[in-house]
Formats: C-alpha cells, structure tokens, sequence
C-alpha cells in the first residue's frame, strides 16, 4: 500500500439522504491539509434506493437485499472513482487509497444484547462491498470505519469532528467555530482553541424529504421554497422536541441517531392530533425543528466552551435557504453561512472527510474524537480491502 505516494484519496460517501454517491479526489499533503481536485456524484436507481430505504426496518430476506445493495453501491462507487479520475486527468495507479464509508442501514451503538455472557457492545451497519470495489476500481479501499470506535465503547458516530477541527477550526484562543454538516441527520462539531467536541444534533433534511415526496411529489423541497410558504406551528414544534432524544439527561445522552428513530413512522406518530394543519406549515414547522435542536445540542457543547462566533453549514440543507434563515433566526448570536466562504463546497465536504480518514489510517493515525463518540480512547479507524 505504501509503494504510492500517500498524497491522492478519493473519498465515497452516500448518507442518510439516499440520494447517491459523492466523491472527491483530494491532494493531501504531510500537514494533512486536503485539496480537491476533482468532485463527482452518481445518483442511486429507483430500485436501489428503495431497497437501501427498505434495509432500514427489519423485513423479509433482509440478508440477501443487503447484498444486492452492497454489489450496487460497489458498482455506483466505481463508476463516481472513474469519472474523478477521467475529470483530474489522473489514473488509479496515481491513488493511494479509496475510502467507502457504505450505506447506513442500523446504527444501534447502544444496543445490549448478547447471545450469551460475554460483555455485549452496540452496533452499527453499513452495507458496502469494499472487496469489489477495489476488484473494479484496481485502487486499496478503505472500509468500516465506524467499527473500531464502537468497539472501544463509543458510538461509533459522529466520525467528522476532527475533520472539521482540522480543516475549519481556528488556533485563535478566542475563536469557536461550529460546523454543521445538514444532512438526512444534522451533526455539529464545536471546534475551539485546539479542541473539538460534538454529536448529532437530530433530523436534518429527512424528515423534510419525506414529507416534500408525500405532498409536491418531489425528492426534496428546492431550496426550502415551499417550505418558506408555510408558518411555523409553535404547538407542534413543542411537542416534536419533547421527542426522548432531544430530553435525554447529557451525561448519558445518545450522541448519534438515524433512520432507525427518525422516519416515516415516527413522522407520522408525532402528528396525531395535528391532522390539520397544512402541508407547507409542517414543512416550516420541520424546518425550524432541524434548526432548534441543532441549537439545543450546540447550548450542551458549548457549557464547556465558549458559544461559536461562525456557524459553516455543509451537505443538501446548506442550500435550503428557509432552513439557513432558520438557523440565523434561531441563533442570533452567531453568523450562519456555508462551508463555501470558508474555502470548501458544502456538497463536498462529508465526502472529503473520508478521504482524510483514509489519509489518517494509511499514517496510522487515531481520527476519533472520544468527546464526540464517548470511546475509551483514540482509535486508528477502518480496515483495508487491497486491490
């Protein structure tokens, strides 16, 4: 593996979103700093995103979709690895290394069940085929990254707060920066005069994806210009941050969350008895939820640092503008802008973050950040599937 320079990654990942594949190729040099050279996104088939959809509650013959959607998404990640490379002029004997996050289908990391007395530990499930995308690509892949943490006692989740450290975080004693990745789920990294802490924050755009498919017939609300039409029902919003996890006692809160809480059933829980309210009010009601409880995890980071002077947003809601006019609204206090005016596209950053995992792993270096996932110590994350 180390015969190549370790200066080119291509980094994979397909969230919670389910929307598709992104891909950067990133320069990375020895300060780890990264450059992208090339960003590409393959969107997922009808029937591979129904059946990724699907994999998210238990269901018939499970284990054989599961491996259906591995090959898939090997063969849509390959597919994202030879357009970057066709756009940067390079060739798969120029790359290091390919970092496949996979596709989320569990994440249960404080599950505690065990089949016999051995200490039991949580879980967290991505689908993927490492081994045949580094059959198609001819390039080492670099896979499971979220294994190793959960193992030492962590959640296996967020996997981006030393990213986002590294990348945005100021060395200025008096600067905090947050960077809040609005994804299918919003996480936050608080980054502050070398330090990083942070979690998941909650629902990002799924919540709002589910219900825009259900009334405009679209995957997602452009820019949050239906949304915008609505008013934000206070009563309902109350009673969606009573939800447990936005409640739970912070010395033993969960720091992660997906699809397994957040999803069309518990979506349709949480509106009995507000059966009247129109379409577009829910969406704008949504929307400020994203946005409050973003805040409300960001109050319980900060406790121990200051309250972030910046607030860079990055994935899909960074570009829903009702969502960021939500967010400026319900933190005054902070300037919200994108990822984009601190030097990195918001659509790229997630994706360039397991590039740089990749980067740390080849260096056998520890890429956790045990404030954020509650491990027992930093871990070296990932495991290599040579070509």
């Amino acid at each position: 593996m180390h015969a190549i320079p370790p200066t080119l990654f291509i980094g994979l990942m397909s969230g919670t979103s389910l929307d598709g594949v992104d891909g950067v190729l990133c320069r990375i040099g020895d300060d780890g700093q990264p450059a992208v050279v090339a960003h590409a996104h393959e969107p997922f088939s009808a029937a591979v995103r129904a059946a990724a959809l699907q994999l998210n509650t238990p269901g018939h013959n499970e284990l054989h979709l599961s491996a259906q959607v591995g090959i898939a998404l090997a063969h849509d990640s390959a597919q994202v690895c030879a357009t970057l490379l066709h756009r940067s002029g390079l060739n798969a004997q120029q790359v290091c290394a390919v970092a496949s996050h996979g596709q989320t289908v569990r994440h249960a990391p404080q599950a505690r069940v065990t089949l016999d007395s051995a200490p039991s530990v949580g879980y967290s499930v991505q689908v993927n085929n490492p081994a045949l995308l580094a059959e198609l690509t001819g390039i080492d892949v670099i896979a499971d990254f979220r294994s190793r943490d959960i193992a030492a006692g962590g959640q296996g989740a967020p996997l981006v707060p030393a990213f986002h450290q590294h990348v945005f975080g100021s060395t200025d004693p008096e600067t905090c920066v947050a960077v809040l990745n609005v994804g299918g789920m919003a996480n936050v990294s608080l980054c502050s005069n070398h330090t990083v802490s942070g979690c998941d924050t909650g629902p990002g755009n799924v919540l709002l994806d589910i219900w825009a498919q259900r009334h405009i017939g679209r995957d997602f609300d452009q820019y949050g210009a239906w949304g915008a039409t609505g008013t934000v029902n206070l009563a309902l919003l109350a009673s969606l941050l009573r939800a447990p996890f936005f409640n739970t006692n912070q010395a033993t809160a969960p720091t992660s969350t997906g699809r397994d809480l957040f999803n069309a059933s518990w979506l349709q829980l949480a509106l009995v008895g507000f059966e009247q309210l129109a379409p577009e009010d829910v969406q704008a009601t949504l929307a400020a939820l994203t946005a409050q409880s973003a805040a409300h995890q960001m109050s319980h980071l900060a406790v121990n640092s200051a309250w972030p002077d910046t607030v860079l947003v990055c994935g899909g809601g960074a570009y829903n503008r009702h969502l960021m006019a939500q967010l400026q609204s319900t933190m005054p206090q902070s300037t919200v802008r994108r990822t984009d005016e601190a030097g990195m596209p918001a659509m790229q950053v997630e994706a360039c973050a397991f590039a740089w995992l990749a980067w740390c792993f080849v260096h056998r270096r520890t890429a956790n950040v045990v404030a954020a996932t509650g491990a027992r110590g930093p871990r070296v994350l990932g495991a290599l599937y040579p070509h």
